[in-house]
């Protein structure tokens, strides 16, 4: 599903070289839940970027379903990003003063879909993370736990066969957190998601299929 070769990630300033990822060779199988762990500062979030399409690395390449995407275009790029990979943050980036099913719309106006559609999909959605009750309330209106999984619907509801997931349970509750986790392994059990999940949480991370760790910008398991 996601194959990263070689992976190479370089900032560079008129004075200062920054070396945030090195040789990362990584698999990622269909269906799978995977978390990725290490201190801050250690080039996790780098990496989910670069998987997701959001940066590209300095070097090595990037496979998405048998595809090397170094060729695509820009809006190639976006495409793919809208329709087969979707995004979950710890800040949760909802819009104030849109309500919730407007927030679950969002991804889909980008879509040849009819407002009808965009509506009857995020309410599945919001369903689905059980907040069909929620509809019309704003962001300000709901808990933490209820923003995340308003975020998830928005992640979800252009049925992304990835998910990709930054700290999703770092700003909650043991519970509200523990509410999310149940959320992430259904997707991959009922819908065959692949997740990949960027954790500091290890509880968290025993519950997900396999865990990769890094440090100073290298795999060490």
């Amino acid at each position: 599903m996601i194959v990263l070769k070689n992976i190479e990630k370089i900032y560079r300033t008129e004075t200062v070289e920054t070396i945030a990822l090195h040789g990362i060779d990584l698999e990622i199988e269909e269906g799978e839940f995977v978390s990725i762990m290490g201190p801050s500062g250690c080039g996790k979030s780098t990496l989910l970027n670069i998987m997701g399409l959001l940066d590209e690395p300095s070097a090595g390449y990037v496979h998405i379903e048998g595809t090397r995407i170094d060729s695509y275009s820009d809006r190639s790029l976006a495409t793919l990003r809208n329709h087969q990979i979707g995004f979950v943050f710890q800040s949760f980036h909802l819009i104030p003063d849109l309500n919730i099913l407007d927030n679950v719309m969002l991804p889909l106006i980008y879509r040849k879909t009819s407002t009808k559609e965009r509506r009857e999909r995020a309410r599945t959605a919001l369903e689905r993370v059980g907040l069909q009750s929620r509809l019309h309330h704003f962001p300000h209106q709901l808990s933490g736990g209820q923003q995340q999984r308003v975020a998830i619907a928005r992640a979800i509801v252009g049925s992304p066969r990835i998910l990709l997931t930054d700290e999703p349970t770092g700003n909650l509750d043991s519970q509200m957190g523990g509410e999310i986790m149940k959320i992430l392994q259904s997707l991959k059990s009922d819908s065959g998601t692949t997740v990949v999940m960027v954790t500091h949480d290890e509880e968290k991370a025993e519950q997900t299929d396999r865990v990769v760790r890094i440090f100073d910008g290298r795999l060490v398991a």
